[in-house]
């Protein structure tokens, strides 16, 4: 039987709730300005490691919840749960101290029979990723055949964004390893995302921004007989020179392009390539893009301001986009594209875009607010870069680094994701995870197929 078919049994052990070891005085924590633009989505990390050389598996489990509970004392929010406050009529974030839920299993499978390639077949999703079933931050310590772990944890994303989660998973892994270490301590001071007085924006962020309305069933065509509408998750990897050849394609107007750019732009083509496939020729596809804004908002303030943005645990994003009808992308060659890309992730790198969009919120808050590019019913895919991230390399509980680590989001979610990240086997490549309709990661399977290769255990050595 192929990893591609592979059903596995798996055994819960226990399920626990893991407190806080010295929780604080039960308090409010309201949502900034920059929370407010992130609606309700679910997003986790997906952590495999190969057998470790010494510890039974019951002890490093009792490990890791000991651990655990000393990490959640300074991240103190992820073991509360967000519920409305009547007091200033907003949801806000109740810090309650009321644990975390730890589920421990083991499962009939060895690492390199997992599915990465579909983790939302009948394996990954289903077995080895926790569910949420109170608060805002759920763990799943997984002990597979060959003595290998796997940890999921799935997070919130109201209370954090992903260079957040990556923040908290690498304290986490300190604590579990050296019984002390933080690597950064966060910090929750609102008062860094405060809206100026009177507030005051420019009318690029009307256009960049636009309140939030729940999906409709336009785009999940619900007659959908084959599924082609279905959102399914599916993980590749790209290759060094891949990577650099997409650069250099998108360079040849003679301007410099990010490798994100590039790769952005290339994406964006072959989306509305599969768009022109399935008949939507006048169809708009939007792309946007996540922009971390820590080392935007400590621009000119100095290197403490920096590190305290460096240390803060929230949302800071911002989601400029592109929108373009699919036959004109598909006349567009990929430097003309990047050409594109770069100009609207320039509205929104610098100081100024960020203390707009605060200000902005400012005037339509507490209402939830998104990215204009997801407010209708046109194509919208979000493109998150976390190369950057330590999920990958960074990560050491103590046995050994990460063999694969992965985002994840649940396939029921509607939310048209693509992540980048760091691949773990040549330093160059990347590890790039969609969550998309089928229909798009058919198309894009057989287009891009010299550029996207699915993920498989010869790849990543297992």
């Amino acid at each position: 039987m192929s990893s591609r078919d592979m059903v596995f049994p798996i055994e819960v052990i226990d399920n626990v709730v893991v407190g806080v070891e010295e929780p604080w005085n039960n308090h409010w924590l309201p949502f900034t300005n920059l929370d407010l633009i992130v609606p309700r989505f679910e997003i986790g990390s997906f952590l495999c490691f190969k057998k470790p050389s010494n510890g039974s598996f019951s002890t490093i489990v009792n490990t890791l919840k000991a651990s655990l509970s000393r990490a959640l004392t300074v991240y103190y929010p992820l073991a509360g749960d967000i519920i409305w406050n009547q007091a200033v009529e907003e949801k806000q974030i109740r810090c309650n101290y009321q644990g975390v839920n730890f589920v421990t299993a083991v499962a009939d499978v060895q690492l390199k029979e997992l599915n990465f390639y579909n983790p939302n077949n009948e394996g990954i999703e289903a077995k080895l990723m926790p569910k949420k079933p109170r608060g805002v931050f759920a763990v799943q310590v997984t002990e597979l055949k060959c003595g290998g772990i796997v940890i999921g944890c799935l997070f919130d994303h109201r209370i954090a964004d992903g260079y957040s989660a990556d923040m908290f998973i690498s304290s986490w892994a300190n604590i579990t390893r050296t019984g002390t270490d933080l690597p950064m301590f966060p910090s929750f001071e609102r008062s860094y995302l405060n809206p100026r007085c009177p507030p005051i924006y420019s009318t690029s962020i009307d256009n960049m921004f636009a309140p939030f309305l729940p999906p409709s069933n336009t785009i999940n065509d619900q007659n959908d007989d084959n599924g082609d509408h279905s959102l399914v998750n599916r993980t590749f990897y790209v290759e060094g020179e891949q990577i650099k050849t997409l650069q250099l394609l998108a360079c040849e107007n003679g301007c410099m392009r990010s490798k994100v750019e590039a790769f952005t732009s290339f994406l964006w083509k072959k989306i509305a390539l599969s768009m022109e496939d399935s008949g939507k020729h006048n169809g708009v596809c939007n792309v946007v893009v996540a922009v971390n804004g820590r080392r935007r908002l400590s621009e000119g303030d100095g290197e403490e301001k920096e590190k305290l943005m460096a240390s803060y645990f929230g949302n800071v994003i911002s989601m400029p986009f592109g929108s373009k009808r699919a036959q004109e992308l598909r006349g567009m060659s990929l430097a003309n594209v990047a050409t594109e890309v770069h100009e609207f992730l320039q509205t929104a790198t610098n100081k100024e875009h960020f203390l707009d969009l605060i200000d902005w919120v400012e005037e339509k808050r507490p209402q939830p607010l998104t990215s204009k590019a997801f407010a209708g019913e046109e194509m919208a895919v979000m493109v998150s870069a976390g190369q950057r991230f330590h999920t990958m390399g960074g990560i050491d509980f103590g046995w050994g680094k990460v063999a694969f680590g992965s985002c994840y989001v649940p396939s029921e979610s509607t939310d048209f994701l693509v992540m980048i990240m760091p691949g773990p086997v040549n330093d160059e490549d990347w590890i790039v995870y969609m969550h998309l309709p089928l229909k798009h990661i058919n198309y894009i399977e057989i287009d891009a197929s010299d550029v996207l290769k699915p993920l498989n255990v010869h790849y990543l050595k297992l």
